[in-house]
């Protein structure tokens, strides 16, 4: 068996680094996932954090296409409540006229940031507590051949037909994306707790649509490959000190690695860094190929798409090419 694999970026800033060069960073591994063969590079919006470099997404994914000649582009994922619906279809109906064929579309409903940010973002603030279904069938109707919001067109957008993705860490965005017949993405390397019952739901409550006719799903987990277990653990370091920041609600770039984790992280906070990463791709390539046998015999999923927190350039594009030499990887021509 083979499936598909994929990479979520947020372009991350490494301590010591600059938004530039995470910027020229992200661009690289593109190229060599390009090269590679993996099915879609994705980026994430976040917006406010000195480790993520990719807020805009749409501007850099711009750049991430032009950097690459095969490989799908997309969001993973742009969050629809910080913006209207028609922006969003202007960006990557244009995205899609310039890489035609090559453009997706994650949605995801929360803000991406803390509230403070939110505000200054300037959507929906006081309005309807939740219009994301109708705003995600507005952009629908946006990409669609015959326009679908009149009179309001979206020029670059309309005739695009950009594939729809639904993101998500709860139950909710699975049960729209099976009412609405699009294609679901679990975020299962943060989220890890509702994963199998997310899925079910999907699966179960399916209809399908213009997009797609039966479920598709993907999901993403980290993963920190090297040539040893102890190496890819080491590197591995960063992730598991973000977590931490996070948890402390530090807002730092990313962390370096460590040769001791406990110089860096509270044993108090270990149980939850461990449960919450309890899906981690880390290791070797035979160690990483068994731990994603056993996840896809959990779970069944359709595709993969991994993050790779890496402090470092090399490591990390190591590790790129090391998962895309596991024999589960269908390699997209």
């Amino acid at each position: 068996m083979s499936i598909p694999f994929s990479i979520l970026d947020l372009a991350p800033v490494g301590e010591g680094q600059t938004v530039a060069q995470a910027i020229q960073n992200s661009k690289a591994l593109a190229k060599s996932a390009d090269a590679l063969g993996y099915q879609r590079i994705w980026l994430a919006e976040h917006h406010g954090m000195r480790g993520v470099a990719s807020a805009a997404t749409a501007v850099l994914l711009a750049a991430i296409g032009e950097a690459t000649t095969r490989i799908r582009i997309g969001s993973g994922g742009v969050m629809l409540p910080n913006h209207a619906p028609l922006v969003i279809a202007e960006q990557f109906g244009t995205l899609a006229e310039m890489f035609p064929g090559r453009v997706d579309l994650g949605l995801g409903r929360a803000p991406g940031t803390d509230m403070a940010t939110a505000r200054a973002l300037r959507r929906n603030l006081g309005g309807p507590v939740d219009t994301y279904p109708d705003d995600v069938e507005e952009l629908q109707g946006y990409f669609a051949d015959e326009n679908k919001v009149k009179p309001i067109i979206a020029i670059p957008g309309q005739g695009t037909n950009v594939p729809i993705w639904l993101l998500g860490s709860s139950l909710y965005s699975a049960q729209l994306a099976a009412h609405m017949g699009l294609p679901f993405s679990f975020a299962s390397h943060f989220a890890p707790d509702m994963l199998l019952e997310a899925l079910n739901i999907y699966r179960a409550n399916f209809r399908p649509s213009e997009q797609l006719d039966k479920p598709y799903v993907s999901a993403g987990v980290m993963a920190s490959v090297a040539e040893t277990d102890k190496e890819a653990k080491y590197h591995f370091t960063s992730a598991q000190i973000k977590f931490a920041h996070l948890r402390r609600n530090a807002n730092r770039p990313f962390p370096k690695p460590v040769e001791d984790l406990q110089s860096a992280v509270l044993a108090a906070e270990m149980p939850m860094i461990n449960q919450t990463l309890r899906y981690a791709m880390v290791g070797a390539p035979d160690t990483v190929e068994q731990k994603l046998n056993q996840f896809l015999e959990l779970t069944g999923v359709d595709e993969m798409i991994f993050s790779f927190p890496l402090h470092d350039q090399t490591a990390r594009l190591k590790a790129v090419e090391l998962t895309a030499g596991l024999p589960l990887m269908a390699k997209q021509a």
